[in-house]
């Protein structure tokens, strides 16, 4: 699906999004070029696991369609991109406000244009770490999309 919202109405919307309020995750900020999204979720009743951390399920959520929705936009209509796989380590406990920061860099887009300049699929994998306020490791997801010209 593609959309021409702003970054800063795309934020607006995935906050009202129910499954992130329901989380408790929160989109800080999707920078202007698209290349950088920032989100956190802080620890609640609702979004504990049986031993009183963060659960899993939302660690995940908190960066679930991002990448994807950055790279929507820096490619343009002329590409088919969609989720393929996911991976999540956890690496340790979440008891208090976590946070990741999701980027795409210049080198990862042209990899990916370059990859698919002949017609072919790519699978590009992104790694983005789950951290709490001391900047302890959380949690380690990756990524991987499905990327083609149409």
């Amino acid at each position: 699906m593609r959309f021409n919202w702003t970054p800063a109405s795309l934020r607006l919307a995935l906050n009202l999004y129910g499954p992130y309020p329901g989380a408790g995750v929160k989109v800080r900020h999707i920078s202007r070029d698209w290349r950088i999204t920032e989100v956190a979720m802080r620890l609640r009743w609702y979004n504990r696991n049986a031993v009183g951390t963060h659960f899993g399920g939302s660690l995940y959520a908190m960066v679930d369609p991002h990448l994807m929705l950055m790279l929507m936009q820096l490619m343009g209509k002329g590409y088919t991109i969609w989720d393929k796989a996911a991976e999540i380590e956890f690496v340790a406990p979440g008891t208090g406000e976590v946070r990741a920061t999701l980027a795409i860099t210049d080198a990862q887009l042209a990899r990916i244009v370059a990859d698919t300049e002949a017609g072919a699929a790519c699978f590009p994998a992104f790694d983005v770490a789950v951290v709490d306020n001391d900047d302890n490791l959380i949690a380690r997801i990756r990524k991987t999309l499905y990327v083609r010209k149409k």
